[in-house]
């Protein structure tokens, strides 16, 4: 099967279209978080901080 019988195929199966969005919906998030941990170093931090108190009472057990 060559590539634009593979595309041809795509385009007609529906299963193929909603995942093909469901990769673009996905894509999107992905770069919004990029966008908002890349920028607000508070999100970041209270994150840290947080695996971190996490960490520590697992420890405790």
């Amino acid at each position: 099967m060559n590539t634009t019988e593979a595309l041809q195929c795509l385009r007609a199966d529906k299963h193929g279209v909603v995942s093909f969005e469901y990769i673009i919906v996905a894509a999107c998030i992905v770069a919004v978080v990029i966008a908002v941990f890349k920028t607000d170093t508070s999100i970041s931090a209270a994150l840290a901080g947080g695996i971190t108190k996490i960490s520590s009472a697992m420890a405790g057990l």
